[in-house]
């Protein structure tokens, strides 16, 4: 991974430095010292949240745009069966230890705090490909709110050099672009400008710590090992995240105070997938039809599924089961401290 990072950053484009040179330098990363998580994404990332938009977002959607601190201090997590897009907890709640259990909790009463601005169903940017629902906060829009509301709110409550920033998107951008007539080492090199100019918002406010999640084995799907010609297909997702890593590397040689990582879940979820009973999984080629259903954790076998759910890789055509994540989760936690220093 580091030898293809550091390939990878040579390869990026160039851009002029944000400082001169000597007068700032590298930001040493402590996940030991890191009390706070701030994500942004789409549903692979969202938690329900009491004031969040249900089944999409811990606190508003783009009709909702405005909130108090009254409304984001008093927000909590919700952890249930519908409360993410996993049917149970995800990445982001795993590698916290925060919404884990069944119930609600106020992110101050996590020892790692989780304030997740992701929002399920987001893409980057409407210039690119349009949103699923009128209500939908795009990556540039989440950080955009966040920047107007969220931050000034949050800026008494949270100490930015223990603060990781964590953004995991493109998982619709890739699907809803798929057929799209152009170049896509181009088009998807477009798409990480965008996404960068709105992370350099984050960094105005003060933030230094930065971890980016690449794209999944997205042409492994249910659906897309059905076909004969996957869409999203290997190719796409390989350039996808060839351009995240090289505007990342971009990102940290031109910002030289940050510390930012792009962490390989595509490489962790393609192990599981080619050797899944190393992980406790049996299934990885479809989902269970009841994975919805309210009693779908004892009573599987009534919707023709011949194991649990945590036993299936995928829990439903897009979305990977609450296990995966956690298996996802420890992986990171583990490259997070190899990061350390």
């Amino acid at each position: 991974m580091l030898a293809l990072w550091q390939y990878l950053a040579l390869a990026a484009i160039p851009t002029v430095s944000a400082f001169p040179f000597g007068a700032s330098q590298k930001k040493a990363f402590d996940w030991d010292s890191t009390k706070y998580l701030i994500t942004f994404g789409d549903s692979y990332t969202y938690v329900q949240g009491t004031h969040g938009h249900q089944n999409y977002s811990f606190i508003g959607d783009l009709q909702n745009f405005e909130y108090d601190a009254q409304t984001l201090l008093t927000d909590k997590i919700v952890q249930n069966q519908t409360a993410t897009a996993e049917g149970g907890p995800n990445w982001v709640e795993y590698l916290t230890g925060c919404g884990v259990e069944e119930g609600t909790i106020s992110p101050f009463d996590c020892k790692r705090q989780l304030w997740d601005f992701a929002f399920a169903g987001a893409d980057i940017s409407v210039a690119y490909t349009p949103l699923h629902h009128n209500y939908t906060v795009s990556l540039v829009n989440q950080i955009a709110q966040f920047t107007t509301y969220g931050q000034p709110i949050l800026a008494p409550h949270i100490s930015k050099p223990e603060t990781l920033v964590a953004i995991w998107i493109g998982i619709n951008d890739i699907g809803d672009s798929a057929k799209y007539a152009v170049d896509f080492p181009t088009f998807y090199n477009n798409l990480q400008s965008t996404l960068f100019s709105s992370v350099q918002k984050i960094y105005d406010q003060g933030y230094r710590s930065y971890l980016f999640v690449n794209l999944p084995p997205l042409d492994r799907t249910p659906g897309n090992q059905a076909r004969s010609q996957p869409l999203p297909n290997a190719t796409q997702v390989a350039w996808y995240n060839e351009a995240l890593a090289q505007h990342a590397a971009a990102f940290e040689r031109t910002h030289r105070d940050t510390a930012v990582h792009v962490f390989d879940a595509h490489g962790v979820l393609t192990a599981i997938l080619d050797d899944p009973a190393a992980y406790g999984i049996v299934n990885t080629t479809s989902f269970c039809a009841g994975y919805d259903q309210p009693d779908i954790a004892y009573n599987y076998q009534a919707y023709g599924c011949p194991t649990p759910l945590e036993e299936y890789f995928w829990f439903n055509s897009g979305h990977l089961t609450s296990h995966v994540h956690k298996i996802l989760a420890g992986a990171l936690e583990e490259r997070l401290r190899e990061w350390s220093r």
